[in-house]
């Protein structure tokens, strides 16, 4: 549902709400929030609520440090695993200076910003995202253990797979919020859990990235259980990723999909540190199905990019790298942008490599580009990237 701010104000005083929670995501991808009561919100819609940027790495000093948060009411959302008395929800925020002038580390804003320019283009992109993350047990204190929730490989189903009513509580939470789940299973890890997302636009599936988190961590919470979405939670095991789906239309009726992954491959190991923005997320790369090469097939899930087997409205090409631990606005921004200059150069893919890149032989992938060993080698590739400097603020790179 599209909600407007008289909308937003009406089901607060006709439902019981008494907490409003403005939310935004720093530019490391982590969720922040600060709680209103009702009688506040007219203030926050006409001049924003104040906080202090100097306490968030990256956000401002101690000379300057007042940022405002703006609610988009067309986020507006209930937070249903809250009491029913009393309710708790929220709302999405941008990010504003003083005078009123958007904040340029706003994430959600720099996606704003490059699904304009994809519309300008004539370009509409479509995202679906499938996250993975494993629960574990917890001590006498709530705090995680290293113990598994069970022992379960892929596809199982209970008993073996004890996530199963996890997971089903998710999927009925998410959709008591709009948000719609498309399938669910048990992962191939000890504990591991997908649950995959149906397409939307980009800012409806980067907000449902951050309610998914949210959300998966709460249900866990409430069973006795953590969530972990790190990248390599166990070694050996399967990584967590978060794979994204794009499917891509142009206005005019031209099939602009081939040139627009040719853009996203042009410029995958530059977009790498955003993508996969920790240490441990080199751990997952080149292992158990997370890609280590600059590679495309169909069907094949050992190559960074994959198109599945799929007509119709569901044509779309994945993207394998990504992990859960990346902010998804920062993501699809520069998908978006290296997509466009797909087009705008009339990119054409390399030829498509059908083999199983984790049994390849060095005749083979000694040919091909890898993506980066570690987070510092992403870091510098960033650094010194003409692409990555042309969208993203300079400040961001230093």
């Amino acid at each position: 549902m599209f909600y407007t701010e008289e909308d937003v104000f009406s089901y607060i005083e006709q439902e019981d709400v008494k907490f409003i929670r403005l939310t935004f995501c720093d530019f490391s991808g982590k969720q922040r929030n600060l709680s209103i009561m009702p009688h506040e919100l007219k203030r926050a819609f006409s001049q924003g609520i104040s906080f202090d940027a100097s306490a968030i790495a990256g956000f401002g000093d101690m000379v300057e440090s007042d940022l405002f948060l703006f609610p988009i009411p067309a986020t507006f959302s209930e937070m249903p695993w809250r009491p029913s008395r009393g309710k708790v929800v929220r709302m999405f925020c941008h990010i504003r200076h003083p005078d009123g002038r958007p904040f340029h580390l706003d994430s959600r804003y720099l996606l704003e910003d490059a699904v304009k320019k994809a519309r300008a283009a004539g370009i509409s992109v479509q995202f679906g995202t499938e996250f993975e993350f494993y629960l574990f047990k917890t001590d006498e204190n709530g705090d995680p253990t290293d113990q598994p929730f069970d022992r379960a490989t892929y596809m199982d189903v209970s008993p073996a797979d004890r996530g199963e009513d996890v997971r089903r509580e998710i999927c009925l939470t998410l959709e008591s919020m709009s948000i719609s789940p498309e399938t669910s299973h048990h992962e191939e890890g000890p504990g591991q859990n997908e649950i995959d997302f149906r397409y939307s636009d980009a800012l409806s599936a980067a907000d449902n990235a951050m309610h998914f988190v949210t959300v998966v961590s709460a249900i866990a919470a409430a069973n006795g259980l953590y969530a972990d979405f790190g990248p390599k939670p166990i070694p050996g095991e399967s990584g967590n990723g978060m794979h994204i789906n794009m499917s891509v239309k142009s206005d005019d009726g031209w099939d602009v999909m081939p040139a627009f992954m040719a853009g996203v491959l042009s410029h995958a190991r530059e977009m790498t540190a955003f993508l996969n923005p920790t240490p441990a997320s080199y751990h997952r790369l080149g292992e158990k199905k997370a890609p280590r090469y600059v590679t495309w097939s169909h069907q094949n899930r050992s190559q960074l990019i994959r198109i599945p087997a799929a007509e119709g409205e569901y044509k779309r090409f994945e993207l394998r790298s990504p992990d859960p631990t990346a902010n998804p606005y920062v993501c699809f921004a520069l998908l978006i942008h290296a997509g466009l200059d797909g087009i705008q150069k009339n990119l054409t893919p390399p030829e498509p490599l059908n083999v199983n890149l984790y049994t390849a032989g060095p005749e083979i992938t000694d040919e091909l580009q890898r993506l980066p060993d570690s987070l510092e080698e992403a870091r510098e590739l960033a650094r010194n990237s003409e692409f990555i400097r042309a969208v993203l603020p300079e400040d961001i790179l230093q």
